[in-house]
């Protein structure tokens, strides 16, 4: 899907045609898009693909007078249950305008198209760019805490569990956070390249801006590695558990199944046709044993703590 807007007045106004100042936005672009993005622009086809690979890591390339910036954006994935990916978005930085590739639509965009960023103006580039990059730091935080509330919530759910759903689950989380964390380390190295000055014009007021960015990067890092190990140590916990719990219940119930034996081994012998068993003659001798038995193997489980 091919979209163009533009900052007119302070407000993000769609345009039809591209012009000077401008902003590009393909998400997963047809062959006929990203043509005629190529013929009307100039941009090099490559760094529109680029952009379109799911393995792609964040980087800097520049090539002419063209900038690519891949940075990875946080994403969630529906499904049986929550899960928390990542994939490339390209930030091209050409003469007239600024073009952004992604393989699908996500809030970090639709936020900019619908006007939601405040102070980002398609015309001044570095610092449009910059609100882009802040943007997908806070979707970061914001995807972390709510990583985080569903781990509390898995953990009430695994005190009363016996089951595996829960641990699968938090494996899931578990998987999500090292996503999160490999990408966020990529893109604090793009940031810290582009810090130094070398790739885009930094003006005095961006520094500001690009340091706010790098702190927001760095505190979804750490919060990444404090969820990642805390969430590592838990699964463990909860294991140990689930099986502690486990064989708790195959203690009592062997424990049951003994005291069950032992009527069946008793009237199983008064019911046999052998002549000569004690006190025969009477019906509830069988029943006097059986209860005897049972209460002092009763009591000598009790007292071993096997039931």
């Amino acid at each position: 899907m091919l979209s163009i807007h533009k900052t007119i007045n302070g407000q993000m106004t769609k345009l039809d045609k591209a012009e000077d100042g401008c902003w590009v936005n393909l998400t997963y672009p047809t062959e006929d898009e990203m043509s005629t993005v190529t013929a009307l622009l100039g941009i090099d086809p490559g760094f529109l693909r680029a952009a379109l690979d799911e393995e792609e890591t964040s980087r800097i390339d520049v090539e002419d007078d063209q900038t690519l910036i891949i940075i990875d954006l946080p994403a969630v994935e529906q499904g049986d249950a929550v899960v928390y990916s990542t994939l490339p978005l390209g930030i091209i930085v050409a003469k007239k305008c600024i073009i952004t590739v992604c393989l699908k639509e996500t809030p970090v965009i639709r936020d900019f198209q619908d006007g939601l960023v405040k102070n980002a103006e398609t015309q001044k580039k570095t610092s449009f760019i910059l609100y882009l990059l802040l943007q997908v730091a806070k979707r970061f935080l914001q995807y972390l805490k709510q990583i985080d509330k569903i781990y509390s919530y898995m953990e009430r759910q695994l005190y009363k569990s016996q089951r595996n759903k829960e641990l699968i689950q938090l494996l899931d989380l578990e998987k999500s956070l090292v996503y999160f964390n490999t990408s966020l380390k990529a893109n604090e190295v793009t940031l810290e390249k582009i810090l130094r000055g070398r790739i885009i014009t930094l003006y005095e007021e961006d520094h500001d801006l690009l340091e706010d960015v790098l702190i927001e990067v760095r505190q979804a890092i750490e919060m990444a590695n404090i969820y990642s190990s805390i969430i590592s140590g838990m699964m463990d916990a909860f294991a140990s558990v689930i099986s502690n719990n486990l064989n708790v219940t195959m203690k009592v119930l062997s424990t049951i199944t003994i005291l069950m034996a032992i009527p069946n081994m008793v009237f199983g012998f008064y019911g046999m046709n052998v002549a000569g068993l004690p006190f025969d003659q009477f019906w509830w001798v069988p029943l006097l044993i059986t209860a005897v038995i049972c209460g002092v193997s009763a009591v000598i489980l009790k007292w071993k703590d096997l039931f």
